[in-house]
């Protein structure tokens, strides 16, 4: 029996491999930018713990042998009895692998542990943005390393992403929706009161509008064009009056000259008349003449009237004397007289 089970164990072994030369796993810790962080390497219990050794990628960073510390940084790393790492005001370039060794007094290595640190920003706080005319929620975060936003409504997830996410649907009015912003060492989160219950354009209401714009041009248009034509009927009218007021003006000119009385009478009522008397000197017999003063104001009546919108001549200096007309006798007494002059006068 002893013999079996020795056999077994030995095969047990040559299948079992060997873990000698292997990395132990790192455990990841995550630090915050800017802050400090502990890294807490949880020592066994045996002896006491009497040299501490810290390592960066391979490189020793301090060292604490019994209460003496050697550092290459001083005022950057700090190490307390139990083996606890401190790195104060976390810097980008500070993501590395650390190792830490622990030995007792009697100089037996105890314990050897390997975190792998990886710095992290703070996330900002999300920004949420919302249209309601095509349904679209966006919820944006601006800083942050590796930030997971997810969007929440009525507390039911609806969508997740990294940095910024879209979701588009249905928008209820005065829907609550949630935004949560995380990367594992900060969390943000934000929530708002979206309202789409106001109406979107109203394709009637514009069109009505906008058909109610040309009927107006269209009106107005016309006004001007009829205003425009009366204006000119008007026009014409007011020259149709002037003209009319003309030619009764012309008429009435007319109508004011005296009757011309034939020159000479008919050679048989001359011949029938009879003879003056001796010594007689026979006067010509025709109209009266008029007045001296009426042929001038004839002539002055009969001037032409200027045309309306014709300069008028304005004279300079003092006025000149107007003229005196001379009447002149009528044709018909002045024939009469000449053909009586030139008759014989028969002798008794």
């Amino acid at each position: 029996m002893n013999f079996a089970c020795t056999i077994l164990a030995s095969c047990l072994l040559i299948f079992i491999p060997s873990t000698k030369g292997v990395t132990p796993t790192a455990t990841k810790v995550q630090g915050i930018l800017h802050h400090d962080i502990v890294i807490i390497p949880d020592p066994t219990k045996e002896g006491n713990i009497q040299d501490i050794e810290w390592e960066k990628n391979k490189k020793r960073i301090i060292r604490r042998i019994n209460g003496n510390i050697n550092t290459q940084q001083e005022g950057k790393y700090q190490v307390f009895e139990n083996g606890t790492l401190k790195i104060k005001h976390l810097q980008r370039n500070d993501s590395d692998i650390y190792e830490v060794n622990l030995y007792n007094s009697d100089g037996r290595h105890i314990l050897m542990r390997t975190f792998d640190l990886k710095i992290l920003e703070r996330v900002s706080k999300p920004v949420i943005n919302w249209n309601c005319a095509n349904a679209t929620i966006t919820c944006e975060v601006t800083q942050g390393t590796d930030p997971n936003i997810t969007l929440y409504q009525y507390r039911k997830k609806i969508k997740e992403g990294q940095k910024i996410i879209r979701y588009k649907g249905t928008i209820k009015s005065t829907a609550p929706f949630n935004c949560t912003a995380t990367n594992g060492v900060s969390e943000e989160t934000i929530m708002v009161n979206i309202d789409c219950s106001e109406k979107g354009l109203d394709i009637p209401l514009i069109v009505g509008i906008c058909g109610g714009g040309v009927f107006f041009l269209l009106f107005v248009a016309l006004l001007i064009l009829f205003i425009s034509k009366r204006k000119k009927q008007h026009r014409r009218e007011n020259g149709g009056k002037l003209e009319l007021r003309a030619h009764r003006t012309t008429s009435e000119e007319r109508s004011r000259r005296p009757n011309q009385i034939p020159a000479s009478a008919p050679p048989k009522a001359a011949a029938s008349q009879a003879p003056p008397p001796p010594g007689h000197h026979p006067q010509a017999h025709g109209p009266r003449p008029p007045p001296p003063g009426h042929r001038a104001q004839h002539q002055q009546q009969r001037r032409p009237l200027p045309c309306p919108g014709a300069p008028v001549h304005q004279q300079k200096g003092p006025p000149l004397p107007t003229p005196r007309v001379q009447p002149k006798p009528p044709r018909g007494a002045r024939e009469n007289a000449k053909q009586s002059s030139g008759r014989a006068v028969p002798v008794l």
